[in-house]
């Protein structure tokens, strides 16, 4: 029964990923794929931190430094290099190797959980004053001036390979982030489909049990945490793509605070969740900022609140519970 139900799940999941990917560019005006687009590109880093924390339990707050770091990187290289091929690799890969490396410090110290996401937290606040305090003409990396809080403007946009002239934007670059997400969320439910999945799981829920059967905790923490930040460096590369523009802000705290939010909306423990948490999260918050009706950050930390209060399962698990619940009263009625 679980198997048909995983089955109609990702059945529906395609479905709709494929009207979003064919349909919404034929229909849409510019202005709302451009904002389409922002939203995909976050989904993606939303799907970074349900991968590390709701399925590795690894608790980041510090996701936005692969995010950040893989902007940074596509901005920098594609200003010096002008194909985007190359950059866009080195966006991804140069996240993953930071993550790589924190990660082995992290988790071969055997550092606690608490310790674990306040060390993320400050790794993400210094790359944040880094970055803002590299203004001035002195401080730029070939023909890629830093700017300080400025940030780096006009970054050229993907290109397809090996043909700068050929630039992806607009419905191009939206198809390209639809897939792009479509292809890390059933990359990310393909791999907790095997072994190694199971084990992800089962360490997440018992550390120990886990290494009394044999199995590397450390090694598998790290990997987790590895590809994390590698799709949130993904996220990062598209975001400056679509703004042209990437700044310090990808790495301030308010930023991070998001992202969490995003998961805990959806539902901790879910892929989809996170997508669908991320797209209201920031729809809402889209809504408010032009009509002016309350600050933004308020109403996520009031968001947040309530949900740690009242709502800690999620949108999409606790939807899921209610439509068990229904489908198990109808059954059980004369």
């Amino acid at each position: 029964m679980n198997w048909v139900r995983e089955r109609a799940s990702l059945l529906a999941a395609v479905a709709v990923g494929g009207a979003l990917i064919v349909v919404v560019p034929a229909v849409a005006e510019i202005f709302v794929l451009f904002e389409l687009t922002l939203f995909l590109v976050l989904a993606i880093l939303a799907l970074s931190l349900a991968w590390v924390w709701g399925f590795g339990g690894i608790l980041c707050f510090g996701q936005s430094v692969f995010f950040g770091l893989g902007g940074y990187t596509y901005a920098i290289a594609v200003i010096n290099m002008g194909d985007s091929t190359v950059p866009l690799l080195l966006g991804i890969l140069l996240p993953a190797l930071l993550a790589g490396i924190l990660g082995y410090f992290l988790f071969w110290q055997r550092i606690s959980d608490v310790y674990l996401a306040v060390i993320t937290l400050a790794v993400s606040l210094i790359f944040y004053y880094l970055t803002g305090a590299s203004a001035g003409s002195e401080y730029r990396i070939g023909n890629a001036l830093l700017g300080g809080y400025n940030g780096i403007p006009s970054v050229p946009p993907i290109n397809v390979p090996g043909l700068p002239e050929h630039q992806v934007v607009y419905g191009d670059l939206y198809v390209l982030t639809a897939v792009m997400l479509a292809v890390v969320y059933g990359g990310l439910r393909g791999l907790l489909a095997t072994d190694f999945g199971r084990v992800v799981v089962a360490v997440r829920e018992n550390e120990e049990r886990a290494q009394l059967l044999g199995y590397d905790v450390r090694a598998t923490k790290l990997t987790v945490f590895v590809i994390g930040g590698a799709i949130a460096g993904l996220s990062g590369v598209l975001f400056a793509a679509w703004g042209s523009y990437v700044s310090p802000n990808v790495f301030a705290m308010t930023f991070t605070a998001q992202i969490i939010v995003w998961v805990l909306v959806g539902g901790l423990g879910t892929l989809s969740g996170a997508v669908v948490g991320c797209v209201l999260v920031q729809a809402a918050m889209t809504w408010l900022g032009e009509a002016k009706l309350a600050d933004t950050n308020l109403v996520l930390g009031a968001a947040f609140v309530v949900l740690v209060l009242f709502a800690r399962r999620g949108l999409v698990p606790g939807t899921r519970s209610l439509l068990a619940d229904l489908r198990g009263r109808a059954r059980s009625a004369p």
